[in-house]
């Protein structure tokens, strides 16, 4: 059964409840008698522990339990947190040092957990955390993103967690040894700290000889696999709930050591125990995103057709492995080197180097965002320097529409896509043509005003399958668990519109159940802009498999031929008869037969092959040469997510991911010092964007429907990030490029932009 949504634009029915405070997020659902944890981190960068003495704090008023490593291991738990490793160039495989949920023996960054603290109230498990008596011997730190410098880990000769590489090195060499151009261009991709308005949070307890953990992430079932893993247990002995979730970008997909340690909290002490960041800690312990260098080369032919991609990259892990920290920049980032130009030789090798300082992972885009603006900054710069034009260059090195379906350089099966016509359609909204008139006005007013262009493809990432289940209940409504998880995309709007489109269901007697591991067996969670491509696909699977049985079902209650019971959508039709139930009729039906196999339908679907949305970013800025602020005054979007379940939610995820991205490019960045201390600790220190720096941005889309699943849908949720980086980066070396400005860096901060200028001009910054 395969039917097109109706593309209805609905309001999002969470919202109400998020709006008026009714909300119920992980620390809202800790329980009245739940103890309060405090966790004792490191203040260095990198010591051996000389001593841990907790007494004075096991005796402190109202505490109720301390913990360190060597209670942990005591009571037989792992304390090595799980983490992914990818191939080595030399065919080995990265390093993969024990990252430990509660320090043991050494210390490897600010903020890294020490000890746990638990008492009836936060402030006496602060004060306690206080009396803990933390000695170490301080070892220098190792904090440049580069190879060498202290050892922090035995198995990572000169701190190079991986060296990687992947694609047509003999190849590449050639076509640069005979191209007429070569173009070099190197790009810096700041850190950046999440800032979910929610911070982490968890809460754990024991009950019926089970393990209870509620925490806010973006799915339920690694986190319990990595408990059952922890604890010993079996998976059905560990049960994970997911409440609401004010933001997850990447950051919470994967478990941290608190998750993991406030168990035994709770089994020593008998009574539930809850955490939450505060902002700082989340700085401090949160994955950070990106941090990275790069050097991309371009080779070109006589005719300006690229003819090899070289990029090779620096990339930093923080102290650890991080669940996914090396095939960030790895693995993800090779799913679109080559973006949406039509060249087969690519090489890129990017080495993975562990620092004194907190764990990197995904964040919005993960991997992808990294590739295009290395990419589109790089070909942007070429054209700049081969005196093209830059929209002309990326038209004559586009994939051609008639050659899709297109296997890229790193194998990576494009389905579709018509990379022109999008580009033009930008074009037209941009108005580039009257960008010249813009330009002057702002020259008249003593500004640079600059243009910047992004053609950006990604790829949908995570798992191609997806569990589905719908019941119908006593009181005349329906339930559908998912198996993804909302982090505030709205899930529960799209998948019940999108059941009721497919079924006729009531939209407000279909209630969307998800985050719960004893409810719904499997998931992939959410993630790699998978949610609604997969959900969906999964949705009408079952839908096909309840109109199937509720038709068998209305023919013989009816005494009618099997072939007779047709589903238009809304309602059973069937042949010389009046009678045209809905499926709530029908399931009322088969529930006074006693029929329960017919009130509750299970369907596990996987995608045939991931899809590939892709778009064209037009950003224009404008600078202050005196201030150095920069403005983005205008941004345009056009994309192709191809056929779109609900456009308004489309066009919020975009509007959320650029506003993301140009906090990037324009304000953030991540700054430790020498000693491996950091600086931008608070919000104080660092620039998150506000309502005032952000413009209008202007969303329109040009689908080409994807043929690697049944709605033609592209996922949506990371791609305004992975367009605007570039694009604002782009824009901001146009508007200099006249001052004899050839490099451009992010963040484009007033101080920065400020020196860049006096340094191209020589006087003094």
């Amino acid at each position: 059964m395969e039917k097109f949504g109706k593309s209805q634009s609905v309001r999002r029915v969470e919202d109400v409840r998020f709006l008026t405070g009714a909300g119920r997020y992980t620390d809202d659902t800790a329980p009245a008698d739940a103890l309060h944890a405090v966790f004792l981190r490191s203040q260095v960068a990198h010591a051996e522990i000389t001593a841990l003495e907790v007494d004075a704090a096991r005796a402190a008023p109202g505490v109720q339990a301390v913990l360190t490593a060597a209670d942990l291991e005591e009571a037989g738990i792992d304390l090595g947190m799980a983490a992914l490793t990818f191939p080595a160039r030399d065919g080995g495989r990265g390093a993969a040092p024990m990252r430990p949920i509660l320090a043991r023996d050494r210390v490897r960054f600010v903020g890294e957990p020490v000890a746990v603290v638990v008492a009836e109230t936060m402030a006496q498990a602060q004060d306690a955390a206080e009396l803990i008596e933390f000695d170490y011997d301080e070892l220098p730190p190792h904090v440049d993103r580069a190879p060498g410098g202290p050892q922090i880990h035995a198995e990572a000769p000169d701190n190079v967690a991986l060296d990687f590489a992947f694609g047509r090195e003999a190849e590449t060499a050639k076509a640069f040894d005979a191209a007429a151009h070569v173009v070099a261009l190197s790009v810096e991709n700041n850190r950046i700290v999440t800032n979910t308005m929610e911070p982490r949070a968890t809460c754990a307890a024991w009950r019926d000889g089970r393990l209870h953990l509620t925490f806010g992430g973006q799915g339920v079932w690694g986190v319990r696999d990595q408990l059952a893993r922890a604890y010993g247990l079996d998976t059905d002995a560990v049960h994970v709930v997911t409440p609401d979730v004010g933001g997850g970008f990447g950051m919470k997909v994967f478990a941290y050591p608190e998750y993991l340690v406030l168990p035994e909290a709770a089994r020593r002490t008998g009574r539930p125990v809850r955490w939450t960041a505060a902002r700082g800690e989340a700085f401090l312990s949160d994955n950070s995103g990106r941090d990275l260098a790069s050097v991309a080369e371009l080779a070109f032919d006589e005719d300006l057709k690229i003819t090899g991609y070289r990029v090779e990259t620096t990339c930093n892990l923080g102290a650890y492995n991080s669940y996914m920290g090396q095939g960030i920049q790895t693995d993800l980032f090779t799913k679109v080197l080559t973006g949406c130009y039509d060249v087969q030789n690519a090489f890129m090798r990017t080495r993975c180097i562990y620092t004194n300082t907190t764990q990197v992972d995904a964040y919005r885009g993960a991997g992808r965002p990294e590739a295009i603006t290395v990419l589109e900054r790089a070909i942007d710069h070429a054209a700049r320097v081969l005196g093209v034009d830059p929209w002309d260059l990326r038209r004559r090195n586009f994939i051609p529409a008639g050659k899709f379906p297109y296997r890229s350089a790193t194998g990576e099966l494009y389905d579709v896509g018509d990379f022109a016509r999008v580009l033009d359609r930008a074009e037209a909204e941009c108005d580039r043509a009257g960008f010249a008139a813009r330009k002057a006005e702002s020259a008249a007013r003593g500004r640079l005003r600059g243009l910047g262009l992004c053609c950006y493809i990604e790829s949908i990432l995570g798992s191609p399958s997806e569990d589905v289940t719908v019941q119908f209940n006593d009181d005349g409504t329906a339930t559908i668990f998912v198996g993804t998880q909302s982090n505030g995309q709205g899930h529960e709007t799209v998948f019940a519109s999108f059941l009721s489109d497919q079924t006729g269901l009531p939209f407000d007697h279909i209630a969307v159940v998800q985050g719960d591991s004893d409810r719904i067996a499997r998931g992939g969670g959410t993630g790699g802009s998978r949610s609604v491509t997969v959900q969906t696909n999964a949705t009408l699977k079952v839908v096909g498999t309840m109109i199937a049985a509720y038709s068998a079902f209305l023919a013989e209650t009816l005494g009618a031929a099997r072939e007779d019971v047709t589903f238009d959508e809304d309602r059973f039709r069937i042949a010389g008869s009046n009678e045209t139930p809905g499926l709530l009729e029908a399931a009322a039906m088969a529930r006074a037969a006693g029929r329960d196999d017919l009130l509750r339908f299970s369907e596990t679907a996987e995608l045939p092959g991931r899809s590939y949305p892709n778009g064209a970013h037009v950003a224009e800025v404008e600078i202050d040469p005196v201030t150095g602020v920069t403005e983005v005054l205008k941004y345009t979007v056009v994309d192709d997510f191809g056929n779109l379940i609900n456009p308004m939610l489309a066009e919020g995820q975009v509007h959320g991911g650029v506003a993301q991205g140009i906090g990037q490019a324009v304000s953030e960045r991540v700054v430790f010092d020498a000693d491996g201390q950091l600086l931008s600790a608070s919000l104080m220190d660092y620039a998150l964007p506000r309502a005032a720096d952000m413009p209008w941005i202007d969303f329109h889309t040009e689908p080409v429907p994807s043929t690697a699943n049944p709605m033609g849908m592209k996922g949506c949720g990371e791609a305004g990030t992975v367009g605007a980086l570039a694009a604002v980066g782009n824009a901001v070396l146009d508007a200099v490029w006249d001052r004899g400005v050839r490099q451009v860096d992010m963040p484009f901060t007033p101080s920065r932009v400020w020196k860049m200028l006096r340094r191209q001009t020589g006087e003094s910054a």
